[in-house]
């Protein structure tokens, strides 16, 4: 299988990149094509231009190419931080200029943009994991665990990807070494369940 890594997070020392190191080991140990993207090392430019927006436009080369890769992608993995319920604004970006129509969803025809779109992902399976520092009961019951909407109802199911597992890990900031070699090792069997080969 083709499998997109996307990974925002500025500290290579952070667990977000050991998740992205352990989820990219893993895939190739399971034969799987991977498309790696550090955001913050590429410098990915999160500003989406007022002349990007319509769909048939020509797009700058490193945007295409991103386009092109999950057009191919039969999964698809992102890896971040909980920043105020939110993903870091470079991956809100590369939402807004990658996940575009033509790309992951399209509208009937005659529909100017009104109507629900439809998902032509041909990803089957969706994995987001997150870190943060704040309790897991918190997080729903204070927040509504924003993260959960955002990927799982506004995003994947909308462009078609119905198989979709989320993980947030925490408390980060005082777990311990043993603790995240558990959670790693979850991590590494989270994606061999999902992205088994038939």
């Amino acid at each position: 299988m083709k499998i997109s890594v996307i990974l925002a997070h500025p500290n290579k020392e952070s667990f977000n990149h050991a998740i992205a190191k352990a989820s990219i080991e893993i895939l190739h140990e399971k034969g799987h094509e991977v498309c790696f993207h550090d955001l913050y090392e590429e410098k990915f430019d999160p500003i989406l231009p007022f002349n990007e927006i319509p769909k048939d436009v020509p797009l700058p080369s490193e945007i295409e190419k991103h386009c092109r890769e999950i057009t191919e992608a039969e999964g698809i993995i992102i890896i971040h931080p909980n920043w105020w319920g939110q993903p870091p604004a470079i991956l809100k970006g590369w939402i807004d200029r990658v996940i575009r129509p033509g790309v992951a969803y399209e509208f009937l025809e005659g529909d100017k943009g009104e109507g629900v779109p439809i998902g032509i992902l041909k990803v089957t399976s969706a994995i987001v994991f997150n870190t943060s520092n704040t309790e897991n009961e918190r997080e729903k019951k204070i927040f509504g665990d924003p993260l959960e909407t955002i990927w799982k109802n506004c995003i994947f199911d909308l462009c078609g990807v119905n198989n979709f597992y989320r993980k947030m890990f925490n408390i980060i900031v005082v777990s311990s070494e043993e603790q995240r070699k558990e959670w790693l090792k979850e991590v590494r069997q989270t994606i061999i369940e999902y992205f088994h080969k038939d």
